[in-house]
Parts: C-alpha cells; structure tokens; sequence
C-alpha cells in the first residue's frame, strides 16, 4: 500500500477528478441543459408532470434541488457507516457506478413523452455524483499531509478540467459537425439543429468516460486503512460516530463558523455553475455555440485560476485568498444582473463574464476543500465523517440556491436577472461569515 504523501498515491487520487467533472461540464453545465430545453420545448416551455403543468426550467431547478435533498439525507450516514467499518471505497465506488450508468440512461430520454426518464436519470446522475464526492473529498486528508493540501486540491481540480474539456470538445464537434461523424449532411454551424442521437452518443460517452477513468483511482486508493475491525452492530454503531463527530464540529468554532459561511457562498456558486447556460440561453438569447464556448473558456480560465490562488493562498493565507475570491463573485453577479441583453456585442459581454468566472470558480472551491481539510483533526480517523457535514452543507446551499433562483423567477415573472441579484446576497453574507473566523496552525 501507498504511504500518505506518496507522488502516486496523490496522482491517482487526483485523477478522479479527470474521471467524474465530465459529469457536472457536459450534463450539468453545457449540454444536457441545452438538450433538455430542445426536448421539452425551448424558452418558457410548460410540461406536464406528476398531473401538474409545469415551466419547464423550473421543473429541471426543483428536480436537481430534490437530489442534493436526498445527498443530504443520506450522506451523513453512509460515511458515519463507512468510517466505522473502514470502507469508504466501497461507496465511492457505488455511487460512481450508479451516477455514470444514470447518466448513459439519459440515451432514452428523446421528448416530452418520455421526460419522465429525463427527469428520474438526470436526478439519479446527480446522486451518483455527489454522493461519490463525500468519499472522495474525504480521501483528501490520507492522501496528503496538510502542508500539501492547498497544491492537492488543486492538482484534482485542474485534472478535472483538463479531462473534462477534452471530451466536452469531442462532443462538441458532434454537435457542431455531425457530418464528420455520418449522422447528417449539415453542421449545426449553418442553423440546423444536430440530431438527437449525437446528445444521446454524448451521455453514453460521459458513463463510459467516468466510469473507465475512475479504475485507476480505485486500484490505489486504500480501503480501511485505519485497520478498523467493525462489529455486527455497524449500523447503530455508525450513527454513534455521526453523533460524536457533530459535536465535535460543535466544540471547534473555526469549523463551525467556516461551514457556514461555505454553506453561504456554495449557494450561489453551485447555482451559478448549474444554471449559467441557461441564463445565456433563456436572459440573453444566445445561440448553443456561443454558450459552449464561453462554457470552454470558463474551464480553461478555471485551470489558471486554481493555479494563481492557490499559489496566493500559500502567501498571504486561505482565508484572506478566500475572501478576495468571493468579492469577485459579488461583482460577477452585479455585472450578469447589468449585462445589456439587446447589445449587438453581448456575447462577447457574456465571454468577459465568462472569463472572470472561470478566474475564481477552480480557485474557491479548492481553497474551500483544502481548508476545511486543514481544520479537521489530525488524529481523527472520521474523515468521511467529517466531510459528509462538508457536503451535506453544499448540497444543502445548492437546495437553497437553487429554490431561490426559481422562486425569484417565478415572483418577477420568469426574470433570471433577478434571481441573480438573490445570489450575489449569498455571497455577500458569506464574506460577512468568514470575518468572524480565527487562524489556527494551517489555516491562516
């Protein structure tokens, strides 16, 4: 087995990044979005389901927000389970396996007769996804001494962008040329819409991409490396190391001030990275390509940013890089809220938006994982434990986010413009949060 702080321990724990973030860039973020609005009827669209008429970019926001719930729910007690038992890898493995099969599911879903296959996989997907982070992002601190945290979390994330770009451009030119690939005389470029079958390619690609990947990651990453023997009790066991790991955040204020102001933050990033395109698309009216391509550009700009600040982080501190990450959020939102959509040259408003995105996105989430990593106890061996607060507070802040992001557009008649102002006051009171927070030995 590897030791902690092993080159090629890190290296494979890193690339899960490369193996999932194909998930949330082609189906959260750039393509399912867009397929999603063609199958159910473009702009405003109203769908029937569950026998209620339904705005269509509504339904898709709420459906998302009902699979962090359940993340939520249950990933507090499968890691309490997996700590005590020692096998965290085995649910990180479950959850994979679950998230990139739903997401080749996808492949059924062609129109509104079948959007309940949409709805169900799409939630499925993003279980698998988010359930699978709470192991993997507890991995973090067996596989890194906390001096290295800050440059590890980072090499994940940029991994994931770099993995993640590579096939989102493969899918792109089928999207973009699908003659090249023998389904249709005529690229999207000259008007015409691809065929369905180049998006239902794209998913299966996405399931096979995650799922493949993900095997180098599982050959090296330990399994019980705490030697833990379990009794047959595991279940009411597990949930006594639930218990005892909350009151231990509890009795640490630094942790307990940074969840939430995290808690805070996270719902207006993940808001933003789950609906940015359709924002361009339904508030600005920008056509797929120019929404790809600043989706690119984001990516891109993300592997740069995860870079500089974490570099930064290293000099002045996490927590004054962190706040400096989340000002910036706070005017990227002031300037999607003033973006002038009836402007000949919006889209490349919208590219310069983009692009300020990108800078901070890689950067504050992997600040925000490196820190709270550097918070846990060293001597604790709860890490899944510990991390499943860390996720069940972003799952929790997405839920919110995302409720506000529809509710605002349901009470301002459909406005996305307004929904955004809602999240810039997330960030905000984040910014408030963390003020309140005390240095410790790693998190300064």
């Amino acid at each position: 087995m590897l030791k902690k702080g092993d080159k090629k321990l890190i290296g494979a724990w890193a690339f899960y990044d490369w193996a999932n973030s194909a998930y949330p860039l082609v189906i959260t973020t750039a393509v399912f979005p867009i397929f999603y609005g063609m199958m159910t009827g473009g702009k405003g669209a109203k769908v029937h389901f569950l026998a209620s008429e339904w705005n269509n970019t509504e339904l898709y926001t709420y459906s998302l927000s009902f699979s962090f719930l359940i993340v939520a729910f249950i990933s507090p007690m499968l890691s309490s389970i997996a700590d005590y038992m020692g096998n965290k890898k085995r649910f990180m493995q479950f959850f994979c396996y679950l998230g990139a099969s739903s997401v080749m599911a996808l492949y059924f879903f062609n129109g509104v007769e079948t959007l309940w296959v949409g709805l169900l996989f799409s939630v499925l997907a993003s279980i698998g996804f988010w359930g699978s982070l709470v192991f993997y992002n507890a991995y973090l601190t067996e596989v890194a001494h906390p001096e290295q945290h800050d440059k590890v979390s980072a090499k994940g994330f940029i991994h994931g962008y770099i993995g993640s770009v590579i096939l989102l451009v493969f899918i792109l030119t089928m999207i973009m040329f699908p003659n090249w690939y023998g389904f249709i005389d005529h690229p999207l470029a000259k008007g015409e819409e691809p065929p369905i079958k180049v998006f239902h390619y794209g998913f299966v690609l996405v399931g096979l991409w995650w799922m493949g990947f993900a095997q180098y990651t599982f050959y090296y990453l330990p399994n019980n490396s705490f030697k833990r023997k379990p009794e047959k009790d595991f279940i009411f066991k597990g949930f006594k190391e639930l218990r005892k790991v909350f009151k231990e955040i509890r009795q640490h204020p630094t942790i307990y001030i940074f969840l939430w102001s995290f808690f805070l933050f996270s719902a207006g990033i993940q808001t933003i990275i789950v609906l940015a395109a359709k924002f361009g698309a339904d508030e600005l009216g920008l056509p797929t390509l120019n929404l790809i391509v600043t989706i690119l550009l984001i990516q891109i700009i993300a592997i740069i940013g995860a870079t500089i600040f974490a570099r930064i982080s290293g000099k002045i501190g996490n927590i004054k890089t962190l706040k400096i990450t989340i000002g910036i959020w706070i005017i990227v939102c002031f300037s999607a809220y003033l973006l002038p959509g009836e402007s000949p040259n919006v889209d490349l408003y919208f590219y310069a938006l983009g692009g300020f995105l990108g800078l901070v996105l890689g950067a504050t989430q992997t600040l925000a994982r490196s820190t709270y990593s550097k918070l846990i106890p060293e001597d604790t061996y709860d890490n899944a434990t510990y991390f499943s607060f860390y996720d069940v507070t972003e799952k929790l802040a997405i839920v919110i986010g995302t409720l506000s992001f529809g509710l605002a557009m349901h009470f301002t008649n459909f406005s996305m413009r307004a929904s955004v102002l809602v999240l810039a006051i997330y960030f905000f009171l984040g910014l408030i949060v963390m003020n309140f927070m005390k240095k410790t030995k790693y998190v300064k």
